[in-house]
């Protein structure tokens, strides 16, 4: 008997925003499954925010559907944020709270056991060299290390799906090389991620899928190598554009 595929473990199908006239999701699909890293890329306006935005919970949409592990996002919002973890565009930690109570804060919400939390903090905190700030307020971090505990954050609890915003934006280039490994090394152990970015050498050395955004449609998807064929990510990125030079104008 044949078996079924294993459901992704982000499919959203056909996605559909618009704020007034304005669309900025025209009904697209795409899937990111367990093992794979998506890359999300596209112009500034082009819709990569507002599909993460919705994916994770912070505005509705007005057709289709996004499921998280099978838990419809609309319907089921607790189970499907329960397996996802969330980094935004610019890091949002409670100022008043010492890098440690952030995190711990964190394991709360996500149900983290106790006595597994200090050998996972203990491990991110070494591998982005945080452990000499963790006892500080989180208001006396720079922007890049604010950054950092937000990432922490992320990857304590163990999501399946880790969905972050331009998450290099701030990072030196040890954390920039740090986030890439921890990113496929999560994708390695089962979880998956979806991220926009628009640093098209790391999305072209990282990501196994690409979707590129434009005027709230996909107008390119699929595996990398597919998706590139003999160009660069940048080559096929500028002709995506170029064929849509003049819309919205």
């Amino acid at each position: 008997m044949t078996q079924p595929a294993p459901r992704p473990v982000l499919d959203v199908r056909g996605f559909r925003k618009t704020y007034g006239a304005k669309v900025a999701a025209n009904g697209y699909s795409l899937e990111v499954d367990s093992g794979q890293i998506l890359g999300l890329v596209g112009p500034n306006g082009a819709g990569k925010t507002t599909l993460i935005s919705s994916v994770v919970g912070i505005q509705g949409f007005d057709g289709g559907s996004i499921a998280v592990c099978g838990h419809d996002v609309a319907s089921d919002p607790v189970a499907a944020k329960a397996g996802l973890a969330f980094v935004p565009d610019t890091p949002s930690v409670y100022g008043f709270m010492t890098g440690m109570g952030y995190l711990d804060y964190v394991c709360d919400v996500f149900g983290v056991p106790a006595p597994e939390r200090a050998g996972r903090i203990g491990g991110l905190a070494d591998r982005l060299a945080m452990a000499d700030a963790l006892g500080s307020k989180a208001s006396s971090y720079s922007h890049g290390m604010q950054q950092k505990l937000v990432l922490m954050g992320a990857f304590v609890h163990r999501p399946a799906l880790l969905v972050l915003d331009e998450p290099f934006v701030g990072l030196d280039p040890v954390a920039t090389r740090t986030l890439r490994a921890m990113l496929r090394e999560h994708a390695d152990g089962g979880g998956a991620v979806l991220f926009s970015s628009h640093v098209l050498e790391v999305v072209e050395r990282l990501c196994d899928t690409v979707a590129i955004v434009r005027g709230g449609a996909v107008r390119a998807q699929g595996p990398i190598e597919a998706v590139m064929g003999d160009e660069t990510l940048e080559d096929v990125f500028m002709d995506v554009m170029a064929d849509g030079a003049g819309e919205g104008r």
